[in-house]
């Protein structure tokens, strides 16, 4: 049987969004997907450039084909023909204006923590583009900061090596983080935001569902 989460999250919401603020982010919850999209696209000038991370969310709510179909332009990282391309297009995506994302964990008192393998998302995240908006479920909210880093390290990232099968890390197989020190770890840059800089920069959205890995 699912456990209805809605009141528990739309009672914790609210008070991580005035959490997230009290350390310079802008914030929102939305209990339903359909108005935290719509505030997304509120969020992004028609004259911008647009790029994104990798983020199952966003995927899903469609975030990244709406951007396309709504004719922002964009740099997609998607669309390479080969790796070197690919690679490229991530190094252009740190000069983007608008930069789509989610976050591997959050505290309740408004701390991001986030885990990446070749560390484009998380350099996007902390300087580059003008602004970042992260879209997350509320699973993705934990207690503490310890708690956050073992979301990351230990539900995340395990889950997440599943989407790359050309790459095989011990976790992989194992599903469980083995600390491993594999050149195809996508534990390679785990970054901890305390406090958003410059203050605005890092709008966080959060939503009342379960969203992403």
């Amino acid at each position: 049987m699912e456990i209805p989460m809605g009141l528990r999250y739309d009672k914790l919401g609210p008070r991580v969004v005035k959490a997230l603020e009290g350390r310079f982010f802008q914030a929102w919850y939305f209990s339903d997907t359909s108005s935290a999209v719509e505030k997304v696209f509120s969020l992004i000038p028609k004259t911008d450039t647009v790029s994104w991370g990798g983020s199952l969310t966003a995927k899903g709510l469609n975030l990244t084909e709406m951007v396309i179909e709504k004719g922002y332009t964009v740099i997609n990282r998607d669309k390479a023909a080969t790796p070197e391309e690919r690679a490229e297009l991530s190094r252009q995506g740190l000069l983007c204006d608008t930069y789509l994302t989610s976050t591997n964990a959050m505290t309740e008192d408004g701390q991001l923590v986030n885990i990446d393998g070749f560390g484009n998302r998380v350099a996007a995240m902390t300087f580059g583009p003008k602004q970042v908006i992260v879209v997350a479920g509320m699973n993705k909210v934990v207690k503490t900061l310890e708690d956050a880093h073992a979301r990351a390290r230990t539900i995340a990232a395990p889950a997440n090596t599943q989407r790359f099968p050309n790459y095989k890390p011990p976790c992989s197989e194992t599903g469980a983080c083995e600390s491993c020190r594999s050149p195809e770890s996508i534990c390679s840059f785990i970054v901890h935001t305390r406090l958003c800089r410059p203050a605005g920069r890092i709008k966080v959205i959060l939503i009342g569902k379960e969203l992403g890995l």
